[in-house]
């Protein structure tokens, strides 16, 4: 069985790291290269970079910032935010970014995912859906521009069709968890990992050790993204990494790359 992962990740707004809740009352968590150092040697498996403002403002990402953590850290790191063409998609890899998400334009051209796969691989490619519960519809929603703007898009059927389209994961964020601390979304979750064939990674809710577990077994999470917990060291990764070991979750122990 392959190796659960841990993902840290860190919103940027101007150039800094920002966290809130539900999308909504961001403040600033520090400096990201900072950020990605200390996430590299304490033992994270990747690491997430995500331009929040990028789409919604209409500008491309914040390629300085990704050279600058690129050239700070040996772990993955998938980036994303304001990623609107193939040529975007170069640009962010050749600044040092090994995967790419992809959400508001994935939603607007679908076939950027496929021309993505078909020239940089379908391990680059990771398409990011925000998704919240439509209670009148009794579905999940997909939006885009940052939680901003309802698709129609259901979001089984659409994480399915990017499947379909090339993609090489689902980066699945639940907004109405984000932030909370209460749990990651376990139905939402199974259902989307159960539809799929590729890794699903979830996103939103972490609160404490117990929430990554639930996620990575009950929710068939591949792999569990988490800021708040991690940002304000109220949750080590060691600490984090020894309690799923304990539990007889397969993951990565320690770091490869740490220095001694």
């Amino acid at each position: 069985m392959l190796a659960k992962r841990i993902i840290p990740c860190l919103d940027i707004k101007d150039g800094r790291v920002v966290k809130g809740i539900n999308f909504l009352d961001l403040r600033d968590a520090g400096d990201p290269v900072e950020q990605a150092a200390i996430y590299d040697q304490a033992g994270a498996d990747e690491l997430a970079l995500l331009d929040i403002t990028a789409s919604h403002e209409d500008r491309n990402t914040l390629l300085d910032v990704v050279r600058r953590v690129s050239d700070a850290i040996f772990i993955p790191f998938c980036v994303g935010g304001g990623i609107r063409t193939v040529e975007d998609i170069r640009a962010t890899l050749l600044a040092g970014a090994d995967k790419v998400s992809l959400n508001s334009s994935a939603v607007k051209d679908p076939s950027i995912i496929r021309e993505g796969a078909e020239q940089f691989g379908s391990q680059c490619i990771v398409v990011a859906m925000d998704v919240r519960w439509n209670s009148q519809t009794t579905q999940w929603d997909v939006l885009i521009n940052g939680g901003r703007t309802p698709t129609g898009l259901e979001a089984i059927s659409w994480a399915q069709k990017a499947e379909s389209l090339g993609a090489g994961e689902i980066l699945l964020t639940c907004m109405d968890k984000d932030g909370t601390r209460d749990g990651y979304q376990l139905d939402l979750t199974r259902a989307i990992a159960e539809g799929i064939s590729i890794p699903v990674i979830a996103s939103g809710g972490a609160g404490k050790v117990e929430h990554f577990y639930d996620v990575l077994t009950t929710g068939g999470a591949d792999a569990a993204l988490a800021a708040t917990l991690f940002h304000y060291h109220e949750l080590t990764l060691a600490d984090l990494k020894d309690y799923l070991h304990a539990r007889g979750v397969p993951i990565r122990m320690g770091s490869p790359y740490a220095l001694t």
